[in-house]
């Protein structure tokens, strides 16, 4: 990776030059690639994301949004407090990090915060994993066993086996493409010391996702046998790996 800064008077965008020389700001613009017929899908809600081509390829752009509560009162704003503690460039700089671990994570292509005042907007761009569907999708479908709860388990492991905190790990939030499962979307994410209460907490957080997405409409006991125990299996056996 060679990583680049360009800056201007409203703000700065850091980009992987080794992925694509030509990052400007008309990248992190829907609009722009819906005029040149080069978006093909797109969503609302929290993450604001988007589906480009782009000359580096098919990519994820992603607008930074608050949820809760004080998402009515600061919409996609934040508080600037330095470029390099944007939630934009703190999320590039993890995917550096963890790419070179060689965790499964999307390729990271550019980041970009514009500044006002106090307070700063910021976008993502990753490179999109092809044909992949989320955990919540292969719930929702019937295609949630044993063995893929069990790889799921695993590659959790691997991430908090090298200090890797996921901030929102849901259901959503796990692919499952050709190539293997990866983890995505990680705004607010770090690396921690290893800790097993962190690491529990992170566990149950997804356990709580899969429930809301009715996991368990045959009772917990069920759920925990078929799913949960093998999910379990597979961390605790990667994590002591």
């Amino acid at each position: 990776m060679h990583e680049q800064l360009r800056q201007d008077a409203k703000g700065a965008i850091l980009f992987d030059a080794t992925v694509s020389p030509q990052v400007d700001s008309t990248w992190f613009d829907a609009d722009h690639w819906r005029r040149q017929a080069a978006l093909s899908a797109q969503s609302g809600g929290r993450g604001g994301v988007a589906i480009i081509d782009t000359p580096a390829g098919e990519c994820v752009l992603r607008h930074y949004r608050r949820g809760g509560m004080v998402a009515r009162l600061m919409g996609d704003r934040y508080l600037w407090l330095g470029a390099d503690r944007t939630r934009s460039f703190q999320e590039f700089r993890l995917l550096q990090a963890m790419a070179k671990q060689q965790l499964p994570v999307p390729q990271v292509v550019a980041a970009q915060y514009r500044r006002a005042g106090l307070y700063y907007q910021a976008d993502l761009i990753t490179r999109r994993i092809a044909d992949a569907h989320t955990l919540a999708e292969s719930l929702i479908q019937g295609r949630l066993d044993a063995e893929l709860a069990r790889e799921v388990g695993a590659l959790v492991a691997r991430f908090h086996r090298a200090g890797v905190w996921h901030a929102d790990l849901n259901a959503h939030n796990v692919l499952i493409a050709p190539t293997g499962l990866y983890l995505v979307d990680f705004d607010r994410g770090r690396m921690r010391a290893l800790a097993r209460s962190w690491r529990m907490a992170n566990l149950q957080r997804l356990r709580r996702s899969l429930f809301k997405l009715g996991a368990a409409a045959q009772g917990e006991a069920p759920f925990d046998q078929a799913i949960w125990t093998p999910l379990m299996d597979g961390y605790e056996e990667t994590l002591g790996a």
